[in-house]
């Protein structure tokens, strides 16, 4: 799929409504595939009534493959538009009995409604679901959008919100809002209402994409929420260093406050004995002191007391709803809560990380056996996930007990890349959990979320492969959650349901009833058919029983391992910030970002640095056999920058030899001085890929 320039694009029609405007807010973005020499509108191809998205994303047109859209234009250019007179008409009205068919253009115009979500539904000027209020109101009130007053009375254009009485909007303000906020952050303006609001604002034509908001997507947006604060603030400094000294283990290390985190202080400059006493700042300790709330016996610490056992690891589950609080406790709960909207994904694990004690426990890892080893790292009985983490590689069957340091981002990123592929899960990209009886016994389900956390909070790479209906099930609880097609992996089931979703009469519906009822029968989902329309009931009972209720058993394992280190009550707290990590992989890596990355701690040779930068340059090129994530696996171990950040940094030096060596243990990459470019490429490319190619080959059976 190829974008168009922005110079070509205006000139091209899109196949369905025959318009070139791109107007990405009205029609969708306007996308050409210059193989097939073919361009749409997403919300002409979307909303078409005969075609089915069959592909991957990334196949044919937004995962509409070619050969359906040629068809579906085929099938439009018979049928005329009930509005402009025009052949080409692909969207039809879905409500019984009603033959008007219609360009979306010309429906935006004559004010029809389209549904983005289910089936997507279109509806005629008379047949458009509308608002009913009760309510005469004789004054005019402001759209809580833009605040031009507005005729409070329900029309296509006026839209009132389901959840508060006197909150009104002209549509196309909460269309722009919808596509600017996303479905993280699309709510009432008045309540903060998501569920209510985005239900209601979907069943009335407002398109909400899944996609973070637009504010969230800006480079370095919150890039100030990462400083640490060290500082000494007390009254009265002790230090003969002064404030800004601290010296780890030792009387000078500084404390931050266990509340806001902005304030510290010197162990000794407040008395503390040990690191792991708690310490509040005196505006913290005053807002928790006034609130009416204090008491010793229920004061929140964090787990990291010396004798804290694997379960006391596991904080206690919180509720999956997050309702909106009365202004009174919402400043009595600001300490804790500070604002859930606007967090970074990477200050929520740098917090989490604050558990890791300085005591550190060794895992002992084979590489050709990377799961295992993992299992017996995990499960041993000293192992506590708040101790930091050494890693050391050893080989299976050595007689000489050998072992090498390790990189515990490497190790952490091959254990993920292992789970993703493991049999605990199904579905090709986007992936839920799988029904493995013999994983459920053997408790694998509950070690598959631990891992996660502990990868998660000690710095290991963004899982990626989550599908939303997982997310959803994790974030606000099974019952809350709708599944649809493409989390069905099983090829039979998803037919059967592509079977009854698109019987055309109510025969062919208990023909195909009929075929599959003993299926049927077996799972519960075997009813009385009376309408046509009974088939959508039955095709969500189908999916909630073969994605949800199948799995019960390993979806309550594997949540109770994701609580470890309290991530799965970060996640349900920050569920924005979180689904960008689990459900989508990283962004690919550039020259720039490599960069950027890399600092320079030693004195550098000025140009052996201009060859490194031309060389990244090179290979975001593809003038290089070398490619952007080898550079950082034969760097760090991993392909792609954790959403925690490395620790430490990664580095260069530039060093008088042949070749590049890489330390993934400190991350640091030691470049070669030569005489010309060409044979800095030449030794960069040749030791990067042989190296690669080697502990392939070497380990080629650690992913089973």
């Amino acid at each position: 799929m190829n974008e168009n320039k922005p110079g070509d694009s205006q000139n091209l029609a899109c196949v369905f409504c025959r318009k070139n405007d791109d107007c990405p807010n009205k029609y969708g973005e306007k996308k050409t595939n210059e193989k097939w020499n073919l361009t749409v509108h997403y919300y002409c191809l979307l909303m078409s009534s005969g075609i089915w998205q069959r592909g991957k994303e990334e196949e044919g047109v937004y995962g509409f493959l070619i050969e359906d859209i040629r068809k579906e234009v085929n099938r439009a250019s018979k049928l005329k538009c009930s509005i402009c007179k025009k052949n080409g008409a692909s969207i039809g009205c879905v409500a019984p009995r009603c033959k008007r068919s219609y360009h979306f253009p010309c429906g935006l115009e004559r004010e029809c409604i389209f549904q983005f979500t289910g089936n997507f539904a279109s509806f005629c000027w008379n047949h458009r679901p509308v608002q009913i209020t009760s309510n005469n109101y004789k004054e005019s009130l402001p759209c809580t959008i833009c605040l031009e007053f507005i005729q409070p009375i329900p029309s296509y254009n006026i839209l009132r919100s389901p959840c508060c009485k006197n909150a009104w909007f002209h549509r196309d303000c909460l269309q722009v809002q919808a596509i600017n906020a996303g479905v993280f952050f699309f709510r009432c303006t008045i309540c903060n209402n998501s569920d209510i609001f985005q239900k209601e604002m979907l069943r009335m034509g407002i398109h909400i994409p899944e996609k973070d908001a637009s504010w969230e997507l800006e480079e370095n947006a919150y890039q100030e929420l990462l400083q640490h604060h060290e500082r000494c603030d007390v009254r009265r400094c002790r230090c003969k260093e002064g404030r800004d000294y601290n010296a780890p283990d030792s009387k000078w290390e500084i404390k931050l406050c266990q509340c806001c985190g902005s304030s510290g202080t010197h162990l000794a400059c407040s008395s503390l004995r040990s690191w792991e006493q708690n310490w509040e700042c005196l505006e913290c300790r005053g807002i928790i002191y006034n609130s009416g709330e204090f008491q010793k016996a229920k004061k929140h610490v964090l787990p990291n007391s010396n004798n804290v056992g694997i379960t006391d690891c596991l904080l206690g589950e919180s509720s999956p709803k997050l309702p909106r609080q009365s202004p009174g406790s919402q400043s009595k709960d600001i300490l804790r809560q500070g604002s859930k909207f606007r967090r970074n994904v990477s200050t929520l694990l740098i917090e989490l990380g604050f558990q890791i004690k300085k005591k550190t426990k060794r895992l002992y890892i084979n590489k050709a056996n990377i799961w295992n080893s993992a299992i017996d790292g995990f499960r041993n009985k000293s192992f506590n996930p708040s101790y930091a983490i050494e890693v050391a590689y050893v080989i299976e069957n050595d007689n000489f007990g050998s072992e090498q340091p390790g990189s515990k981002q490497e190790f952490l990123s091959l254990l993920m890349q292992h789970l993703e592929n493991s049999s605990l899960f199904e579905g090709s990209l986007s992936k839920n959990l799988s029904l493995n009886s013999q994983a459920l016994k053997e408790n694998l389900y509950y070690e598959a979320g631990k891992m996660l956390a502990i990868s998660l909070v000690h710095g290991g790479p963004s899982p990626g492969f989550f599908s939303k209906t997982l997310f959803d099930c994790l974030v606000y609880g099974p019952e809350h959650t709708q599944p649809i097609l493409d989390d069905v992996s099983d090829f039979d089931v998803a037919q059967i349901i592509i079977r009854i979703n698109t019987a055309t009469t109510v025969a062919d519906l208990k023909s195909v009833i009929n075929e599959c009822s003993n299926y049927l029968e077996f799972i519960g989902c075997l009813r009385l058919i009376t309408t046509l329309s009974d088939k959508y009931m039955l095709v969500k009972d189908i999916l909630v029983y073969h994605v949800i209720q199948r799995v019960q058993e390993p979806f309550k394992s594997f949540k109770q391992g994701l609580k470890t280190l309290g991530v799965l009550e970060k996640i349900q707290a920050y569920p924005e910030a979180f689904y960008s990590i689990l459900c989508h992989k990283p962004e690919s890596l550039s020259a720039k970002i490599l960069g950027d990355l890399f600092t320079v701690h030693t004195l550098p040779d000025v140009k052996a640095l201009g060859f490194w930068n031309s060389y990244l340059q090179a290979v975001e090129d593809g003038k290089s056999t070398t490619k952007m994530e080898d550079i950082l696996i034969f760097a760090t171990g991993c392909n792609s920058i954790p959403p925690a950040g490395f620790k430490p940094t990664p580095s260069i030096e530039c060093l008088h030899m042949d070749f590049p060596v890489g330390n993934k243990c400190n991350n640091c990459l030691a470049i070669p001085i030569t005489n010309t470019y060409k044979e800095f490429q030449e030794n960069m490319d040749f030791a990067i890929r042989n190296t690669l190619r080697l502990e392939k080959e070497k380990n080629s059976h650690y992913i089973h």
